[in-house]
């Protein structure tokens, strides 16, 4: 699960310039030495380390190692559109557990939520989406399954240098 969860009932922090500087270094390449940092934006490297501390325990940012499933025997990704009877949440929670769903979010539109699966193969592919279909409150999934994944970015909301 996301360590951060979205809402539309969260309000955003406010960054100053600086904080977007450090943000954009950090996007580009998660463990660049804060001295190398400080010396780019011009700034002290206890500022920068002080900085990302607050951005980390304000929940702001997070630094993790993000993998590529092709290179941990998953070749195979879906998206998953799932309408749901009554309520979303309880559906969300029993989803969460699961550990091939990557990506989950409560959506409004055509579906109520959306789940990225990853899979082992095809016939993994399919044992997970019959393992979802029977959950209490599951009325329907569309599966979409990838053939190419095009565009996927962590850098977005910081400066441009």
């Amino acid at each position: 699960m996301s360590a951060f969860p979205l809402s539309h009932e969260s309000t955003p922090r406010r960054l100053d310039h600086t904080d977007q500087q450090i943000i954009d270094h950090l996007q580009h390449d998660g463990r660049m030495p804060f001295s190398v940092i400080a010396d780019d934006i011009g700034i002290g490297e206890e500022a920068v380390e002080s900085r990302v501390e607050d951005l980390r325990s304000t929940g702001v940012i997070d630094i993790v190692a993000v993998t590529d499933p092709l290179q941990l025997g998953y070749p195979r990704n879906a998206m998953l559109g799932i309408e749901v009877d009554g309520e979303a949440k309880p559906v969300a929670e029993s989803l969460q557990r699961i550990e091939e769903v990557v990506y989950l979010a409560i959506t409004e539109g055509g579906f109520d939520l959306m789940a990225e699966v990853v899979g082992t193969s095809d016939a993994h592919l399919l044992e997970l989406v019959t393992r979802i279909r029977p959950m209490p409150g599951v009325r329907r999934i569309h599966t979409f399954l990838y053939q190419e994944l095009v565009k996927e970015t962590y850098a977005y909301g910081t400066a441009k240098t």
